[in-house]
């Protein structure tokens, strides 16, 4: 199939052009949010080919994904009139957990009965309220980047992006007393300033903003991986992480305690809890690479990219017939 989607979440998308068909992804001069095009830090196939508006006008398009509000009419626009989810087959892809008045939370997609909602947690179907229209759950695979993992580096990584701006949703606030616990490394887009704005010696919260390949190896150098987000879909950090063989400190929030299997990490929603594990995994490096073992296999049993492909490509299939 061609398959239309906008390059929107580059984690997410990595894994999902992995599959059999052709992915059109609009480009436009600015590369902006809607027309970034291919990925310049994501390792994608020849198979994601970009187009310009002008081009989708008349291309051949099987189905498209929607991922945000208003590519609806964008698509519409775009592609000489033709609907989503009326003359072109749609699904519309919610990567993100409520955000509001949870859980009266209602969906944008709520109530329509000419495409299929899918999310990728079972935590965010269930917050959603999406009405009469009919969802399914296809939980994340994750190109398997190899248990890289050394922890050799007696510090914790984190990542995330924009944590000043963000603040308590990514747990921005929680990093003071934890950096007591380990010296963090918090890798992502605009963290620049995070120390000074906690008021952190900079040795305490250093940053860093990496290509992926090169962030996957900074990550597994690190003793643990440190997830202290309040309110998210289901990182997909996090689950990288697993994969490198990193063992994890969590809150145990949304979707996380269905991820942390007990023997891989340590999830709490007490920062005292997560500090404590902190200190442990820096002073027992055998215990935390144990633990990351078991971590990587709970993740490749779970969210690999096997399953994940084969569960989207029966939701395709079945969209498009």
């Amino acid at each position: 199939m061609n398959i239309l989607l906008w390059h929107v979440h580059g984690s997410w998308t990595t894994a999902f052009v992995q599959g059999p068909h052709t992915y059109l992804v609009p480009v436009t001069p600015d590369r902006g949010p809607d027309g970034l095009g291919r990925a310049r830090t994501f390792p994608w196939p020849d198979s994601v080919v970009e187009k310009t508006p002008a081009e989708l006008r008349h291309a051949p398009v099987d189905l498209v994904v929607l991922q945000r509000p208003h590519e609806a009419e964008l698509a519409e626009r775009w592609l000489g009139g033709r609907r989503p989810g009326r003359d072109v087959p749609a699904v519309y892809l919610e990567h993100n957990a409520p955000d509001g008045d949870v859980p009266h939370t209602r969906h944008p997609c709520a109530d329509r009965d000419d495409l299929l909602l899918v999310h990728v947690t079972h935590f965010n179907r269930l917050f959603w309220d999406s009405g009469g229209t009919r969802t399914e759950v296809i939980e994340h695979g994750i190109v398997d980047p190899g248990h890289q993992y050394t922890g050799r580096l007696a510090r914790a990584a984190v990542v995330t992006n924009e944590p000043v701006r963000r603040g308590r949703t990514v747990g921005t606030d929680l990093l003071p007393a934890l950096a007591e616990a380990a010296p963090l490394d918090v890798f992502g887009m605009r963290t620049d300033g995070l120390a000074a704005h906690l008021g952190l010696p900079p040795d305490r919260c250093r940053t860093a903003d990496l290509p992926q390949a090169e962030l996957h190896e900074a990550m597994a150098q690190r003793r643990f991986y440190l997830h202290p987000v309040r309110w998210t879909s289901l990182g997909l950090s996090l689950l990288e992480a697993m994969h490198l063989g990193m063992p994890v400190v969590a809150l145990a929030t949304t979707e996380a305690a269905e991820a942390v299997l007990p023997g891989t990490g340590t999830l709490s929603n007490r920062p005292e809890t997560l500090a404590q594990a902190a200190r442990t995994y820096l002073e027992d490096p055998e215990a935390a690479a144990e633990d990351g073992a078991r971590a990587r296999q709970a993740a490749l049993e779970r969210y690999g990219l096997k399953r994940f492909l084969h569960d989207w490509e029966r939701v395709l299939t079945e969209v498009s017939a």
